[in-house]
């Protein structure tokens, strides 16, 4: 147990380091690669400085760090594995009676405790900082409206409606659309308030609406109750819980938004009648990650623990980022099925982990019994 444990730690340490290392490499080259990008966009933008776009850059980083985990865990579980076994030093262990699911709990479980520090800590910097570096983009490289791409066009919404019904709902449906500032304003606007048996209660035909403060205001607005006369020209106001910010964040890219904050905010959604399937899959998706991470361990191990009289090095490393690839290309696919509601939003999110991890199994069954 003694040895087991020592043994199990030692491989640990190594494998931290060569994951802490292929994690800084690769985190790197994307990195470069990202910044040249923006380079050649800003070619054209003369309000965009090159510190700006450095600023931009850097504050994708931790976002690109969060993306390359698993491919991180994949490449320096190979390395570190392919070093321990051509040192015989994995052979030896097994010779002894060491079973390889004994020393590979340890990387196992580490991989996975990166993939929790990284939904649960690096997750909320890099939606922050994300967040931050889309701005900028909008601001000064951008053409497009932002996340508000609303402008000129049309919104429908649905939030709670507890003044006249405890459960009932508003039903809103404006036209012309624009963000002025801090203030969501609107041309002609239509609001329909239900009760909670979805029977109309009372109707608004409106000349304009504005957003802020937690409330609508509606101007040259007449509300209208079924079997009563029209209310006099007035100026109404309609509370609300949706801020500017929550309707910008609505068409926004989930990875702006923390873990911490995804619950509450699809459940905002859900009420105001925004799609939540974005949301709900990145929120899934973040939770699988460290399932995610430690099945990459476990392939990486798959793949590496193979005898070096045997060779073969080239075709290992490439089987290794072949799988690797492949389920990036099943989770994009698994993805879009859960998007067009195809699959259930859990299954799509956690599938590609699952399989994975079957299929490492798979081949350590057949490298330890093999």
């Amino acid at each position: 147990m003694i040895v087991t444990l020592t043994l199990s730690r030692y491989i640990a340490r190594h494998f931290l380091l060569a994951v802490g290392s292929a994690w800084a490499a690769l985190a790197a080259l994307v990195a470069m690669f990202d910044f040249i990008e923006l380079l050649r966009r800003s070619a054209s933008k003369p309000d965009a400085t090159f510190s700006l776009v450095v600023e931009i850059a850097a504050l994708r980083v931790p976002f690109i760090m969060m993306q390359i985990l698993p491919f991180a865990v994949l490449l320096g579980g190979l390395v570190c594995f392919w070093r321990l076994t051509r040192t015989s030093e994995l052979i030896v262990a097994r010779a002894a009676g060491v079973s390889a699911w004994e020393f590979l709990t340890v990387p196992t479980l580490c991989a996975a405790f990166l993939g929790v520090v990284a939904t649960a800590a690096l997750s909320p910097l890099s939606s922050a900082m994300l967040a931050r570096a889309e701005a900028l983009e909008t601001a000064y490289l951008r053409t497009g409206g932002g996340p508000l791409a609303l402008n000129g066009g049309q919104l429908w919404l649905r939030q709670s409606d507890r003044e006249l019904n405890p459960k009932g709902v508003a039903i809103i449906h404006a036209s012309s659309v624009a963000l002025r500032g801090q203030q969501l304003t609107t041309g002609q606007v239509s609001v329909f308030r239900l009760d909670d048996a979805d029977r109309l209660l009372s109707r608004i035909e409106a000349g304009s609406a504005s957003l802020a403060m937690g409330y609508w205001t509606f101007g040259d607005a007449r509300a209208v109750r079924p079997d009563q006369l029209p209310e006099p020209v007035q100026e109404l106001r309609l509370t609300t819980d949706l801020t500017v910010g929550r309707v910008q964040d609505s068409f926004a890219k989930p990875d702006t938004l923390s873990v911490w904050v995804l619950p509450d905010f699809i459940a905002l959604l859900e009420r105001s009648g925004f799609s939540s399937v974005r949301h709900r899959l990145h929120f899934h998706a973040l939770l699988a990650l460290p399932l995610l991470a430690a099945t990459m361990a476990l392939v990486s191990a798959g793949f590496s623990m193979r005898p070096t009289r045997r060779g073969g090095v080239a075709k290992m490393i490439g089987g290794g980022v072949s799988v690797g690839f492949a389920l990036f290309v099943i989770s994009k696919v698994a993805e879009e099925f859960g998007q067009s509601g195809a699959l259930p939003v859990p299954l799509a999110a956690w599938a590609p982990a699952a399989a994975g991890l079957m299929l490492a199994v798979a081949l350590l069954l057949h490298t330890e019994d093999g």
